[in-house]
Parts: C-alpha cells; structure tokens; sequence
C-alpha cells in the first residue's frame, strides 16, 4: 500500500507532528518519513524516525515503504554521527512491547566509549545445548 494511501492515526501523537501540528525539533521530514529528537532522549542527540503514514509495527508497514523507511534511519545514523562527533549509533526499534507510543519508530542514539550505556536493555541468558538452539532456530525458519 503506498504511503499516501495510509490513513494517519487521528490521535497519534507521532501523526500529528508529522503533519506538522505539533511542534518538535524536525531533523529530517520528506513523503517517507520524518525524524525529530526524542523529548526524553538517551543521550542528547537521540533521534526517532518514524513513517509518515501511521503503522504501528514493522510487520504493519507496507513493503513499497520498507527500504525507504530503512534509508532514512541509515542516513540519520551517519548525520548522528557525524554531526553531534559520536564515536557511534544504537539503532533500536520495540514492537508492541516497550512501544510507549503506538506508532513504527526507530531509535537512533549517539554513543561515545564508556558513555554508561550497558545491558540497555536486555538481560542475557544461554540455551541449554545446540539442541535446544536449534529448536528455536528452526521454529523461527518454520514462521517464514
């Protein structure tokens, strides 16, 4: 479905500053996407680019978009870079789980060495053996 045919989510908060009816520090806004600093931000300089069209996960956003869409978050990545001298980006994205608003984002924040940001967001665990690995690999292959 190409993006103009999305409908915007009436109160998506991410809709409305798209359109541009809610004010936010606009980094980059064209027909595919638009990227502005998040108010509560990792570290300064954290980024989200979201869809213009309202989608809220991933596997919600059309395939026409997804190339696009992913460009956008490259070429914000190396302007995070670039223009604020990180060292280095974390590119993030929730779906559903921890999405505090229900429109598709990317997170794109700026790290530097030793700027405190471990174990993020996850804990880590081991599988039992290459067998039980091999189980989880093979029903994610099967869901394909």
């Amino acid at each position: 479905m190409p993006v103009s045919e999305v409908v915007p989510g009436e109160d998506c908060l991410f809709c409305t500053i798209a359109a541009g009816e809610r004010p936010a520090h606009v980094v980059l806004s064209d027909d595919v996407a638009t990227a502005f600093l998040d108010t509560r931000p990792v570290f300064k300089g954290h980024v989200l680019v979201v869809p213009r069209a309202h989608v809220e996960t991933l596997g919600d956003l059309p395939e026409p978009v997804i190339g696009p869409f992913f460009e956008r978050v490259r070429v914000l990545s190396v302007a995070v870079e670039r223009g604020l001298e990180a060292a280095g980006t974390f590119v993030a994205m929730n779906n559903r789980i921890s999405q505090s608003v229900p429109h598709l984002h990317a997170h794109v924040v700026p790290r530097n060495r030793k700027d405190g940001l471990r174990g993020f967001f996850w804990p880590r665990t081991k599988y039992d053996d290459p067998a039980e690995a091999e189980s989880y690999a093979r029903r994610v292959r099967e869901a394909l």
